[in-house]
């Protein structure tokens, strides 16, 4: 620690992906709620182009301002000299997909959240559904198809998806979140039209079966190996389905807190969701969302983010907060977490002694 009462916590936002700005809104917050008497933040921006700044970077990031041409895409040991642990407070590709989480692993420095596993099988849509399907974790039909596919054969990946799927369903970009490149579509010509969008974010797109009557119910994740799950929320999307515009822009959306369900479906959407973040070996936090069926009661799936939005309007903090943990006291935890995998890691043997009593 660099003192003995005050840990350096270097806050890492921006990003090279398209919830840049969301994870600006994300750190503001942090930043707000931070206790200054336990931490002391040290800004990392990171731009669009993937750049890093180390100057005012929350002011130049919110003006728009790009780092210059020569500034570095990774910060050298000496520019992270004195700070104890990191928290990537950053959404999306190269953020939240295990690539920064690796880096981390490297420099050998504590931080926050999910570990390179979890972050990049959690992140590829398409492989979390796999995953989750070994664990026997319900989920709504689902198709995968490539960029490549969706290029060079349309009217074969269409024919395809529809012989598997039925409309109304979603179109999404594997490695994406906050909704971005996402698409209710109702027949084939939004079908090709989604498939083209989503294929403009990511080389892999994801197709759903939308669930019908849905309710959209979301949990909150904080621990390690032994998690809780907070009480589950609600999200009554001002759109038609929880999209961009939805979760930041129009404010309309509203939120219950706690979801109005029985007591039994809250019990299984926490253990559900528990099961969830111990199937990608999760640690430190994570939202899981589900969409559930208010005809049948069928509770399914859709997907867990390990780095869910710190925004005042996210679900994450006002889940915990409801929960009991305020949002100061949650950054404290998540921080202490981080501390608590980093020395739980550095235990384990990294060499191998064949000799006599190994």
């Amino acid at each position: 620690m660099s003192s003995a009462s005050t840990t350096v916590v270097g806050l890492i936002f921006g990003g090279q992906s398209g919830e840049h700005d969301v994870s600006l809104m994300s750190v503001q917050s942090v930043l707000a709620a931070l206790d200054a008497e336990r931490y002391r933040p040290v800004l990392f921006g990171i731009d669009k182009e993937g750049r890093w700044l180390f100057e005012n970077p929350l002011e130049r990031l919110l003006a728009g301002e790009r780092a210059p041409t020569h500034a570095p895409r990774w910060p050298s040991p000496a520019q992270l000299q004195g700070v104890d642990i990191l928290f990537p407070v950053l959404h999306g590709p190269n953020g939240e997909d295990g690539v920064i989480q690796g880096f981390f692993e490297l420099a050998d420095i504590p931080y926050v959240g999910n570990g390179v596993l979890a972050s990049s099988v959690a992140m590829d849509k398409a492989l979390a559904k796999k995953v989750f399907q070994a664990h026997g974790l319900p989920q709504t039909p689902w198709h995968i198809v490539s960029r490549k596919q969706i290029e060079s054969a349309p009217e074969y990946v269409l024919a395809r998806v529809e012989g598997v799927l039925d409309y109304p369903m979603f179109t999404k970009p594997a490695n994406l979140g906050s909704s971005v490149g996402i698409r209710k579509v109702h027949h084939r010509e939004e079908l090709l039209a989604g498939l083209r969008e989503a294929a403009a974010y990511d080389i892999i797109v994801v197709v759903e079966q939308a669930v019908e009557h849905a309710r959209e119910i979301e949990v909150s994740i904080l621990g390690n190996e032994h998690p809780r799950a907070s009480i589950p929320g609600e999200i009554i999307p001002s759109n038609e389905f929880y999209d961009y515009e939805a979760k930041y822009l129009s404010g309309a959306s509203q939120e219950r807190i706690p979801a109005p369900i029985p007591d039994s479906l809250t019990k299984e959407v926490q253990t559900m969701a528990i099961q969830a973040f111990k199937a990608i070996h999760g640690s430190g936090l994570a939202r899981v969302d589900f969409l559930l069926n208010d005809a049948t009661g069928e509770l399914f799936l859709n997907e867990i983010n390990t780095m869910p939005g710190f925004t005042q309007i996210s679900m994450f903090p006002k889940l915990w907060e409801a929960s009991g943990i305020s949002y100061s006291d949650l950054i404290h935890q998540l921080i202490q977490l981080g501390f608590e995998r980093y020395q739980r890691r550095k235990s384990l043997r990294t060499s191998f002694d064949p000799g006599p009593g190994s």
